[in-house]
């Protein structure tokens, strides 16, 4: 029996149906994670398209219909079609023609099973027909798909070697879709392999860890790669069971996962060690003042809103969690402003100069110790630091 794809708000969108009457029936499939996660009742948010339409005729295929097109990977065959509700990707059916681990020089193919042979998992090669909605199956993907089974296309260890990035990806997919036992020549594949990951750039490991660490819970998974020895290659300093703990935490207090606070979970509760795998992932340098405040968790105040007050709020819940306090003070809770100025200082009769930033440092101190007071008791918090006039 024929697979359709289930009635989703996203197919029914009419640039969507614009572009694809553009390029001309029979030309243009739904491809890869739209398909995937319709079939699994999930929201979509890329949508990409396969076409037997080489770029050149692509673009102009969408300019006579008044598209705009950006050619953003021109070299591989894809092309955004810039429309009103949100790009769409189109790429013109491939083939490799050679792969080194990191890189693929590809051609164009007139083969949609082709093109599906050179993707990753099973689960992300299905392609359905805009029109009739018929799914286009050549290596079992919707029988993965219903088992939630993350599969290799063909032989595992022959996929990890065109893009060594693949044993990260698999990781990542598993967590989001697999179940359990996992696809034993996938795991054996990855830890044969897991070597290769060394001659990946360290920003494209960091950006496939990061993703994997921004699902629901990948603490299974990262525990997984470590028994199988992938996770000392990218992150040998990494503790799982710290993360276990954060994730179990951060589920009990319902705050919504996020990767940066879970990789510092992962690490040593040393700044200096944050730092240098901030360094190693090419994270910005506010993710790695924030990664350094977390691994400072011992050090901060014990009061969560004194802690906010002094880190901000996102640093003071990564703290709170990362050493199982409750956060509960903070919710629906905005940092307040001190009320105090170098003005009034100087109006109380101190003359401008350090001992007025002294002074401040010194009101600031007593006045969030007190739970931030309001302005009257905050000048008299003044007076007291200025002691009696003479």
């Amino acid at each position: 029996m024929t697979e359709l794809l289930p009635s989703a708000e996203w197919a029914q969108r009419s640039d969507l149906a614009a572009l694809i009457a553009a390029l001309g029936a029979g030309n243009a499939r739904y491809v890869g994670g739209a398909v995937r996660d319709t079939l699994l009742g999930l929201d979509v948010k890329d949508i990409d398209v396969a076409t037997s339409l080489a770029p050149p005729e692509v673009m102009a295929r969408a300019g006579a219909a008044g598209i705009r097109t950006i050619p953003t990977g021109i070299a591989h065959g894809t092309v955004t079609a810039v429309l009103p509700d949100g790009p769409v990707e189109i790429t013109t059916l491939r083939h490799d023609v050679a792969t080194d681990g990191r890189h693929a020089t590809v051609a164009f193919a007139d083969s949609w099973h082709d093109d599906a042979a050179r993707r990753d998992f099973t689960i992300n090669a299905l392609y359905a027909d805009p029109a009739s909605g018929e799914i286009a199956d050549f290596f079992g993907g919707l029988e993965d798909l219903a088992a939630r089974r993350v599969r290799f296309i063909g032989d595992a260890r022959t996929r990890i070697r065109e893009d060594h990035l693949r044993i990260l990806r698999y990781f990542r997919f598993q967590a989001r879709f697999g179940s359990l036992p996992a696809d034993s020549e996938a795991e054996e594949a990855c830890a044969d392999l897991a070597a290769t990951l060394k001659g990946l750039s360290r920003e494209r490991i960091g950006m496939e860890v990061m993703l994997l660490l921004g699902l629901p819970d990948p603490g299974p998974t990262v525990a997984r790669m470590a028994e199988l020895g992938v996770l000392r290659v990218i992150l040998p300093e990494a503790n799982p069971q710290s993360l276990a703990r954060l994730i179990a935490e951060e589920t009990a207090q319902a705050v919504p996962p996020d990767a940066l606070r879970r990789l510092a979970a992962l690490l040593p509760a040393e700044p200096v060690l944050a730092e240098q795998v901030a360094a190693r992932f090419r994270l910005s340098t506010a993710q790695k003042k924030r990664l350094a405040l977390a691994a400072g968790r011992s050090e901060g105040p014990q009061d969560a809103r004194t802690l906010a007050y002094w880190l901000g709020l996102e640093a003071a819940t990564d703290q709170l969690l990362l050493t199982g306090r409750a956060t509960d003070p903070l919710r629906d809770w905005s940092v307040p402003h001190f009320p105090l100025k170098g003005g009034a200082v100087i109006t109380a009769g101190v003359t401008a100069g350090p001992d007025v930033a002294r002074i401040l440092q010194q009101v600031e101190a007593r006045w969030v110790k007190e739970g931030f007071p309001d302005p009257e008791r905050t000048e008299a918090l003044l007076n007291e630091v200025l002691g009696p006039k003479a």
